[in-house]
């Protein structure tokens, strides 16, 4: 067994036994969200209204464990692709098998088989091949669901209290759908306090300041707040995230500026998932800014506003959407029949594809009056694939002097929107129970086919306008500040996605293909049961 993930097995029994202690003894850590249900609804932390004395050196252990059960339906109208040997049919939108690279029709009948799933029994033409029928699986088809337990997940936090002001915060992951092993999310340092200087001139001008320096989350937007991360998913009502979920890991810092019911914010990364100190001209630092108004008004009325813009010129592969490392709370939904917990961990989000040259901004209004609250997104990203962008270079074979050359010329940035809307209501004595509804929409323009392999054929692609449009209900209930028990019923359909056209990853000349998202639609329920401390 790997060491690692004995180790995870190992700490999440632990974890799990002595929970009941652990919860007896957790230590008040200044300048912390909760983990619990105390921490919904909780954004950053204003320090001007943090109330716990420093007392000496702290450790607080946390967790978060989720286990689900799933009930989903799915459909699409991917054409049935059947690789035989050397040779691989497809069905054309007439529903007739043809060779996908010549086009040539196939000698022979195709029926479905009732043997096996996905399974077709392909009939060659018995002049010329007699006595040779057999059975083909199709490449394409929909993963075999029934209702069931996805695997769980469990996350692991370590909050160290090291000073007056100065906080470290490591998260773990012990078990997700996408690394099984132990993996470390990121840590950060935050300074809120500077009496370490010895300076009256720092004390006066960090009074409003705070200073996160880590591999750490960064802090786009306000839905990260809200996500479901790996086995911690009790501050979301829901039961996943949004279709475009902006979310990832970099290295560098973020300062922050507090006065009252403001809050400024500006961040400096390297602008990637990893630490990497090679191809420095293909690399730029990733800059983002974000303001914010949370004010309550009364005991009643609480509002937040606030709007986040990203840039970043260059990088070999920017993960703002597709960062997450632990995997969706929706399994095996537009999946094929040779998916796996680890290979299908994105089921029913959405990659816009965009890793280099980005730009995206985000819009994140928060409204709560008594039990009734709304949370929006409104978000725009632009930016391209690296071969789109014409950064792509081979040695030029025409003169044979190593010399590179550029393969293309930049293309227009593509351009990706997300809106999404939560409306609930939480009610009873401590707001323990919840009922709500979602809508998420993206429309976006994806490039399919792009070829990046070889110096003597790529390619940047063929683009598509797709939307992606889902709507969910949910409810939950608080059985204790630390255990949630939640449910949701959801629907989600995708158009635009091609059915059937000519991918020219191989070749200029191309080869018929179909995408598993054409007409997709998923629908169906989830529960889940969290523990979080």
């Amino acid at each position: 067994m790997n060491n690692l993930n004995y180790i995870g097995k190992v700490s999440t029994l632990l974890l799990t036994f002595f929970a009941g202690t652990l919860l007896a003894q957790q230590p008040a850590i200044q300048y912390f969200r909760p983990y619990d249900q105390r921490g919904v609804n909780v954004f950053e932390i204003n320090k001007h209204k943090d109330t716990v004395a420093y007392d000496g050196f702290k450790l607080r252990i946390g967790a978060g464990f989720t286990q689900g059960f799933q009930n989903f339906k799915h459909s699409n109208s991917a054409r049935v692709v059947l690789p035989d040997g050397a040779t691989t049919w497809i069905e054309d939108n007439n529903g007739n098998f043809i060779n996908r690279v010549t086009g040539t029709a196939a000698p022979g009948t195709f029926v479905p088989a009732t043997n096996a799933w996905g399974a077709w029994l392909y009939t060659p033409d018995p002049v010329s091949a007699p006595n040779t029928q057999r059975v083909l699986t199709n490449a394409n088809q929909l993963y075999e669901m029934a209702p069931g337990f996805p695997l769980a997940q469990a996350n692991l936090y370590f909050d160290v209290q090291l000073a007056d002001g100065i906080r470290l915060h490591l998260a773990n992951y012990m078990a997700s759908h996408h690394h099984n092993e132990f993996w470390v999310k990121g840590g950060y340092l935050q300074v809120d306090k500077v009496s370490f200087l010895n300076s009256a001139f720092m004390d006066k001008l960090w009074t409003n300041l705070s200073l996160r320096v880590g591999h750490m989350e960064i802090n786009y937007g306000d839905a990260h707040f809200r996500r479901s991360d790996g086995g911690h998913t009790l501050w979301n009502p829901f039961i996943e995230n949004n279709i475009m979920d902006a979310f990832t890991t970099e290295i560098g810092w973020e300062l922050y500026w507090y006065k009252k019911d403001f809050m400024l914010m500006m961040g400096y990364t390297d602008g990637e998932i990893q630490g990497n100190v090679s191809r420095p001209n293909d690399r730029k630092p990733n800059l983002y800014w974000k303001a914010a108004y949370d004010r309550n008004f009364n005991e009643d009325l609480r509002v937040r506003l606030s709007g986040t813009f990203l840039t970043t010129k260059s990088s070999i592969r920017n993960t703002l959407f597709g960062g997450d490392r632990t995997g969706s709370n929706y399994q095996f939904v537009l999946d094929n029949s040779a998916a796996t917990v680890t290979s299908a961990f994105t089921s029913g989000r959405f990659n816009p594809g965009i890793t280099d040259n980005i730009t995206s901004w985000v819009i994140n209004p928060f409204v709560k009056f008594k039990g009734l609250e709304l949370f929006g997104t409104y978000e725009v990203a632009t930016g391209n694939s690296s071969v789109e962008n014409g950064e792509l270079q081979f040695s030029d074979p025409t003169n044979n002097d190593g010399t590179l050359r550029p393969v293309f010329e930049k293309l227009d940035n593509r351009k990706s929107t997300q809106f999404a809307a939560d409306l609930l209501y939480r009610f009873g004595k401590r707001e323990q129970f919840y009922i709500g509804f979602k809508y998420n929409s993206v429309d976006a323009e994806i490039a399919l086919g792009q070829a990046t392999n070889t110096a003597s054929h790529i390619y940047q692609g063929d683009r598509f306008d797709v939307t992606i449009k889902r709507t969910a209900f949910a409810g939950g209930w608080f059985i204790t500040k630390n255990v949630l028990l939640k449910g949701e019923y959801v629907n989600q359909k995708y158009t635009g996605f091609p059915v059937f056209w000519d991918n020219r990853s191989t070749s200029f000349a191309g080869f018929k293909d179909t995408s598993m998202f054409a007409n997709g639609n998923f629908k169906g329920f989830v529960i889940q049961g969290i523990v979080a401390f």
